[in-house]
């Protein structure tokens, strides 16, 4: 260990003077890191500093005093301890009253025990959590009240389960399930009220049943299935369609189709 660095060298990058994390001078002399032989550097590498990037720098210089530090009364010694310190100390840090510290132990705990945070009163917790879990651990999250935990959800179970997240309130989630649904469950959101989710559909939709959505009342929806028709519906498209968009897109999918049909014949 190199020891204590006793000068102040203040970071040039860092415009925060050195302070201690109470608010109050920094003292060296009761420092309990101090005491143990850390290697520290006011203004630079402090762990009594309240500025979390030089309290990152002792840890990254003494890691192994992780552990010792992890119920620090101040948060973000606490936080960042987590992120260096022994994963059989964090589980006692699962209810600390600070969410900082909580995200930090969502990261690096097993997966048996993040599930323990699945609850977690705050929202970005939460989403770390949702970014880890797998399976019907995962699922559990379904209902979160945050519809942007629900999208991670959306986008990470496996897909036998997915199409729980169809029936969400939020088009966002729905869209997303609808990204990586598979036949025939996406047949159940040819008629959702969004136009962003059925233009998706129709953008996966097997070209035998885009005939389910040649009636979509949005123009877009239906333009979408014009361009992938078969040449029956296309046909019916070009001749029947409302709009003029449609019926020519349904026209240029006729000539894409007949110089399918040539090159094949060529």
């Amino acid at each position: 260990m190199m020891g204590i660095l006793p000068e102040t060298s203040q970071d040039p990058l860092d415009d925060i003077p050195p302070m201690a994390w109470h608010g109050g001078d920094l003292e060296c002399s009761g420092c309990e890191a101090r005491m143990k032989g850390a290697r520290c550097q006011v203004g630079h590498a402090c762990v009594q500093d309240r500025y979390a990037k030089r309290i990152d720098r002792f840890f990254r210089w003494n890691p192994e005093l992780s552990n010792p530090f992890l119920h620090h009364p101040y948060f973000e010694v606490r936080a960042i301890a987590c992120r260096r310190g022994d994963v059989f100390h964090l589980q006692s840090l699962i209810d600390d009253e600070d969410e900082t510290v909580r995200l930090s132990v969502a990261v690096r705990l097993p997966l048996a025990q993040v599930v323990k945070l699945r609850d977690d009163p705050h929202r970005e917790v939460r989403i770390r959590v949702a970014m880890r879990l797998e399976g019907r651990e995962l699922l559990a999250m379904a209902g979160d009240e945050d519809y942007y935990v629900r999208k991670l959800v959306a986008q990470r179970l496996p897909d036998a389960l997915l199409p729980r997240m169809l029936d969400d309130s939020d088009a966002e989630v729905r869209l997303e399930a609808v990204r990586r649904l598979e036949m025939p469950a996406l047949l159940r959101m040819c008629d959702d009220p969004e136009i962003s989710i059925r233009k998706e559909v129709a953008q996966r939709l097997p070209e035998s049943q885009l005939y389910r959505m040649a009636y979509d009342p949005a123009w877009e929806v239906r333009w979408i299935v014009a361009g992938r028709a078969g040449r029956a519906l296309a046909l019916q498209m070009s001749a029947g369609d409302d709009e003029d968009d449609v019926r020519a897109e349904a026209l240029a999918r006729l000539d894409e189709l007949d110089r399918e049909q040539g090159d094949r014949h060529g």
